[in-house]
């Protein structure tokens, strides 16, 4: 399990709620699904929300750079900046499993690992870098 960086919950749990509220999940339904206070998710959402744009990006190149062919894998629009970053997060670590042969590492560990856990940290996303892994 990984915690990330100024969270007391694992890359997995955090995860898990951000691809709830890429669906519409609002963070009531997410904390009580989780088991989290709702003022621990809202905190995640507002996080995410904030940087989704830059992350996606983020994400998005990373992407890119492991794949080998990344037209095939590339994820199409969500409808919203949360739902594009999460969807690029996940085509990421679907990216970094094919190329680096990690097939059963979960999404948001590989996820978190690429960003040195500082997925929801300040200053994150350093900016369209090769992943940290």
């Amino acid at each position: 399990m990984l915690s990330l960086v100024r969270r007391a919950d694992t890359a997995e749990v955090v995860g898990a709620g951000l691809e709830l509220a890429a669906v519409g999940w609002g963070s009531r339904w997410i904390a009580e699904r989780l088991g989290r206070p709702v003022t621990t998710v809202r905190g995640w959402l507002r996080c995410w929300s904030r940087r989704a744009g830059r992350a996606a990006a983020v994400f998005t190149s990373w992407l890119v750079a492991l794949a080998d062919d990344p037209a095939a894998v590339l994820p199409s629009p969500a409808g919203t900046a949360v739902a594009d970053a999460v969807c690029a997060a996940a085509g990421f670590a679907f990216a970094a499993r094919a190329r680096l042969g990690m097939l059963k590492v979960p999404t948001w560990l590989l996820v978190s690992a690429a960003c040195r856990g500082c997925l929801l940290a300040p200053g994150w996303p350093w900016g369209p870098a090769r992943p940290r892994m």
